[in-house]
């Protein structure tokens, strides 16, 4: 792997894309954006990265800790969010916590409760303290408008939106990813069979395409969804089996028109198998056409999964959808805040990845090159 990048071929292509500053600058936006919400877990959450209790350290990221592990009186998972447990974390498991917690707090930042020294403890929390299913009961109005403790405000759940933002663009983008990588797959190699063989390959294949392309993709997920509930995998597999369609003429087409050049033939006539010469000859010269509709398909399988979300036919409404969040827009006008993340969110998102393919498209054209 490493003698590849190592190649003239493959530093003059990083050359041309690195010679797109649009293209460029994008990528490292948006390479820290999706690496921030990879680990969306880390950033938003209603537990915390790391506990101090007794003199131990703790990660309730990692385990379970129950409320009588820190001197509570319930066996369920602990809930870190209510000051009573804050205040049994922060004085080594007082059972006073419960009588005046703030209170209790408060003495124990100087280490002595009641006349007694205490084992303080303390709790780091991520940069945003609620999860994307976190409701906050504090809040008196739904949706609430930004403010320090919600700095996108809450949806009508109370729900805390920048942390829904998080993940839902971690699934938004890792779901356009997966689409468009194993469709473009299908549809080069379908693409490719097409138009190297021709014949009867081509004409039943084309018929087959033309069939399958006839076929809504949103009625037969509405069908499916009153069959079984959707999740993420099944989602995808749907997608991917109505969009793979969209690169085989293209493909073909490239393959159509050099299937007969001359050093085709003479690979041909040297014995070279019909599978080397489909994907180390000829591809290469169709890539630049199909590196030309990436960016289109991945706007287009984002669109897909928030259209589906937003008419309700996706994702459930426990995941952290865009779509969901900008139907929640539709349905609340009096806080214009859904609407505008729901917005700025999509396009940045797909700003950033249009421009990416479009310098991966450049760097792969021969025509071209940067200073």
């Amino acid at each position: 792997m490493a003698r590849i990048f190592k190649t003239k071929l493959s530093q003059r292509r990083w050359q041309n894309f690195k010679g797109n500053r649009r293209a460029y600058w994008s990528l490292w936006i948006f390479g820290i954006l999706f690496v921030l919400c990879l680990c969306a877990e880390l950033v938003a959450n209603d537990k915390p990265l790391v506990v101090k209790f007794q003199g131990q350290i703790h990660s309730p990221l990692l385990t379970v800790y129950p409320e009588t592990y820190f001197g509570g009186d319930f066996q369920t998972e602990a809930v870190y969010s209510e000051i009573e447990t804050q205040c049994l974390i922060k004085t080594g498991g007082l059972e006073i916590c419960y009588d005046d917690p703030e209170g209790v707090i408060a003495d124990a930042d100087d280490g002595v409760v009641e006349g007694r020294t205490i084992q303080q403890g303390w709790i780091i929390w991520p940069p945003v303290p609620y999860s994307f299913n976190t409701i906050n009961y504090d809040v008196d109005k739904a949706p609430s408008t930004p403010d320090a403790s919600h700095w996108l405000g809450t949806d009508d759940q109370t729900r805390d939106v920048l942390a829904r933002v998080i993940y839902g663009f971690r699934i938004s983008t890792v779901f356009g990813l997966v689409v468009v990588v194993i469709s473009s797959v299908i549809g080069i190699i379908s693409g490719a069979a097409m138009g190297y063989f021709g014949g009867w390959v081509d004409l039943l294949l084309q018929r087959f395409v033309e069939i399958w392309d006839s076929m809504p993709l949103l009625y037969v997920i509405i069908i499916l969804s009153a069959l079984f509930t959707m999740t993420l995998p099944i989602l995808m597999v749907l997608v991917i089996l109505f969009s793979w369609m969209g690169l085989v003429g293209v493909v073909r087409a490239e393959f159509l028109r050099a299937r007969n050049f001359e050093y085709v033939r003479a690979a041909r006539a040297m014995g070279v198998s019909d599978v080397k010469i489909m994907f180390r000859h000829l591809l290469p010269n169709a890539m630049v056409a199909t590196l030309t509709f990436l960016p289109f398909q991945i706007t287009g399988a984002i669109g897909t999964l928030t259209t589906l979300d937003f008419l309700g036919y996706g994702l459930p409404p426990s995941y952290p959808s865009l779509g969901e969040l900008a139907l929640q827009a539709k349905n609340n006008l009096q806080t214009p805040h859904l609407a505008f993340t729901a917005f700025f969110t999509m396009a940045i998102m797909l700003s950033l990845m249009v421009f990416i393919f479009e310098g991966v498209r450049d760097a792969f054209d021969p025509r071209k090159t940067f200073k």
